[in-house]
């Protein structure tokens, strides 16, 4: 979906397409990149709810908030979703801008030129760093997480990132295969080291001899497996692991990923860049002092950049649905006007993300990276990285707050450039944008390698 965009649409002369299967079974699967028609799709959560089934692999570690539905799902919501609050979303601004600094002044040091063969071995920690101490209170350093503690066979920060990026294999391969080979044990290792990790800190927190109040994710999960004579919100011991597993997964690999997206995007368009620092310093006036939380709404390109970041290149290419009767749906066609058509009842529908983010119809020129174009009015319908209506993505403010803090920091003092390689030397533009932004699919879109420099600015 990512490489073909709204190309499929525009071929088909609407903004909504089909696909029919008949291995293993006959199914129709409905495409969609017209924002009305998504909107009501995504409003009308009883006649067209979200086919758990799909998510299936998400329930590696137990019950969780993504993968599920109905009453299960109102019970996951309701009890996390006042973690997500103005003071939550403080504490992450405070904490990912002291892990910025802590990479500045005790990693990168005084080195004037930072070269990275992939971008993400710098955003990975970053957004591990953050989820940990604002989500679960696990405060670690770019230093104490790199040597594997005892007990252990891998650090924590190298356990989810197998985890997350070999889930799928994990998920539908046997046992007897994820024994053949070095690497394959490796990730069934990586599983059982996370679940001994997560288990550690439930462990640690319940058996603490000073109770402090606390108001992270992690606390309104663990209370909520205490007794409850209603039984009305509370979730069960594996419940709790599946969803520190969803919230762990959420706060890592989406952030890490679009923040190395956006680095990417900042060095292959230079203007852009520029035009982002000066606007940083001109809210700065001092670039050695710290931003602070009250500046944060005051970082408008911050939040254009990391939008048209999100728009390009969202997290997730689909978003599932599934029609529980027969209906109809409406969409724009190339002639300028509707296209109507029926919708079986058991018709799966898509919600084609990335065929939404380059409707020509919703963003003008929508190959360019263009991050002026959220500073003014825009198609919000047509933006869909968080999803939409009920479903949508509870740790939207969490994940948004995290990245205009590190994008700041970042650009603030450091110049971003791609790293030059001899064998691309000659390249176009063209061969060297699809070059640095090529991604694979995952749990969610990853970038293959980003290869940059972060050279530092005198302040």
């Amino acid at each position: 979906m990512l490489r073909t965009k709204h190309q499929d649409f525009a071929a088909a002369g609407r903004d909504a397409t089909a696909m029919v299967a008949l291995i293993p079974w006959p199914k129709t699967t409905i495409y969609l990149a017209d924002a009305v028609a998504i909107k009501e799709v995504a409003t009308y959560r009883a006649k067209f709810p979200k086919p758990v089934y799909l998510y299936s692999m998400l329930l590696a570690f137990g019950g969780n908030v993504i993968a599920s539905e109905g009453e299960d799902w109102k019970r996951y919501r309701t009890i996390t979703a006042p973690v997500f609050s103005e003071r939550n979303t403080r504490l992450v601004w405070d904490e990912t801008i002291s892990i910025m600094l802590d990479l500045f002044d005790n990693v990168w040091g005084d080195s004037p030129e930072i070269v990275l063969d992939h971008c993400v071995d710098i955003t990975l920690p970053i957004a591990l760093f953050v989820v940990g101490v604002a989500g679960f209170g696990r405060r670690v350093t770019w230093t104490s997480d790199l040597t594997v503690p005892p007990g252990h066979q891998m650090t924590f920060k190298d356990a989810l990132h197998i985890v997350s990026t070999k889930l799928f294999l994990k998920m539908v391969a046997p046992d007897w295969v994820m024994n053949l080979t070095e690497r394959t044990k490796r990730i069934n290792l990586a599983f059982s080291e996370l679940e001994q990790y997560m288990a550690e800190m439930v462990h640690a927190r319940r058996s603490a001899e000073t109770k402090e109040e606390r108001h992270d994710l992690f606390s309104v999960l663990l209370d909520a497996t205490s007794d409850d004579p209603n039984g009305s919100l509370t979730i069960t011991e594996q419940e709790l692991f599946g969803n520190m597993f969803i919230f762990l997964l959420a706060g890592h690999e989406t952030t890490a990923h679009t923040l190395c997206f956006t680095f990417a995007l900042l060095a292959l368009y230079p203007d852009e860049q520029e035009r982002l620092h000066q606007h940083i310093e001109d809210i700065m006036a001092d670039l050695n002092r710290m931003p602070t939380y009250e500046d944060m709404n005051r970082f408008t390109l911050s939040m254009a950049v990391l939008n048209e970041t999100l728009r390009m290149f969202p997290p997730a290419s689909t978003i599932y649905k599934k029609a529980t009767e027969d209906t109809n749906l409406t969409v724009g066609n190339a002639d300028g006007g509707k296209t109507t058509f029926s919708v079986p009842s058991g018709t799966e529908i898509e919600f084609h993300v990335p065929g939404l983010h380059y409707n020509p119809r919703y963003w003008k020129d929508p190959h360019t990276f263009r991050p002026e174009r959220f500073l003014g009015e825009w198609p919000r319908d047509a933006f869909l990285p968080f999803s939409s209506g009920a479903r949508a993505c509870i740790g939207r403010r969490f994940f948004e707050t995290e990245s205009i803090a590190a994008i700041t920091m970042m650009m603030s003092r450091y110049r971003v450039e791609v790293k030059e390689e001899p064998e691309f030397i000659g390249e176009t533009f063209e061969q060297r944008y699809a070059r640095i932004t090529a991604s694979d699919l995952n749990l969610t879109n990853a970038p293959c390698r980003v290869p940059v420099v972060f050279k530092r600015r005198e302040l």
